[in-house]
């Protein structure tokens, strides 16, 4: 097979959108089970998570956090922070759109997490960012942060993430409408119960 010079193909994923979210807990049962909370809290733990890293495609929008249909294998940067009683502990990842000279560019993205604080970890988010593009050639045109952090509380285990949340469609065209779930706790605003007692899913407002 030739391959056009110049030329990029498309891989089987190629995410067209995606979304920034975080989330902390405390635990008096096990740091899993912090975990599972912080995930709970950032609207993902029904989501079979991937880590991946720290590409963002050129066309990739942001979106507002979404639903997804639990089970669904979702590929994500995952920042993740676990400690101990009174310790400070966080989590951040960043994105940056960047350009370059010839006038493609794409976004980059970057984690962070350790016994820090909101500020320190947004330091160390941009200092990241800003050698990625340095070392690729690339000019930084935009810069979010999402980071989370807490004190752990007397003798309980905590754990902050922050993600983000990779789509390879669009929500609007791939949703599914409406299932059934007998807990309403860990869902997000975005969904709600119809007069039938099942769970539907607001639309996405893509713009």
């Amino acid at each position: 097979m030739q391959v056009v010079k110049q030329k990029t193909i498309h891989g089987g994923f190629l995410p067209k959108y995606f979304f920034l979210t975080k989330g902390k807990a405390a635990s008096s049962i096990s740091p899993l089970n912090a975990f599972d909370e912080a995930l709970m809290a950032a609207g993902i733990t029904q989501c079979n998570l991937v880590s991946v890293s720290s590409i963002l495609p050129p066309d990739a929008q942001e979106i507002e956090p979404v639903m997804l249909t639990p089970g669904t294998i979702t590929f994500a940067v995952l920042a993740r922070m676990d400690g101990g009683s009174r310790e400070t502990i966080g989590a951040g990842v960043a994105y940056a759109l960047c350009s370059s000279p010839a006038g493609v560019g794409y976004g980059l993205v970057a984690e962070a997490h350790g016994y820090k604080d909101e500020r320190a970890l947004t330091a160390e988010l941009k200092y990241k960012l800003e050698q990625m593009a340095k070392v690729r050639g690339l000019t930084i045109t935009k810069t979010k942060y999402v980071v989370e952090s807490m004190e752990v509380p007397r003798g309980k285990d905590g754990c902050t993430i922050a993600s983000l949340v990779y789509l390879p469609w669009d929500p609007n065209e791939s949703l599914t409408r409406v299932y059934n779930d007998v807990s309403d706790s860990h869902l997000t605003p975005e969904s709600k119960l119809d007069a039938n007692g099942q769970r539907t899913i607001n639309q996405v407002n893509m713009g």
